[in-house]
């Protein structure tokens, strides 16, 4: 297995963790004395499964298991696959701070469309280096 798919795959795994922990704080609502901010955690949730555990856990698999590329380059752009990871999971973690109506919503704002930007990049980015791969034998 690659060394960027394991760590695509362990960073999903992290992500998967952190949703089941927001979603335990969500049920909580209306059982635990929990601050409101916890009420402004549904999209996190939903951002933290999603674009975290299981598209990164897809591109992972992805990465490793499609058809070579070329024998010199097997996987294509490892650079570019590289950046895929550091685009998608800054966008990601920028939402999820950016998400909670804790920042005054110009700054909110800006943040939430730079996270969307970066996670827009990474899945162009996945897409022009992944394309090539899905071949015939």
């Amino acid at each position: 297995m690659p060394p960027l798919t394991r760590r695509f795959i362990k960073t999903a795994l992290v992500y998967l963790a952190g949703a089941l922990v927001v979603a335990l704080l969500l049920a909580g609502q209306g059982v635990l004395a929990l601050p409101p901010v916890v009420a402004s955690l549904t999209p996190v949730y939903f951002h933290l499964f999603m674009v975290g555990w299981v598209l990164q856990l897809i591109i992972g698999i992805v990465y490793w298991m499609f058809p070579k590329y070329s024998q010199a380059q097997p996987r294509r752009n490892e650079g570019i696959a590289e950046a895929v990871y550091w685009l998608l999971n800054a966008g990601l973690l920028l939402r999820v701070v950016g998400e909670p109506a804790l920042l005054a919503e110009a700054t909110r704002g800006w943040l939430l469309a730079l996270s969307a930007l970066l996670q827009w990049s990474a899945g162009v980015l996945f897409v022009y280096n992944t394309w090539p791969r899905v071949k015939e034998r």
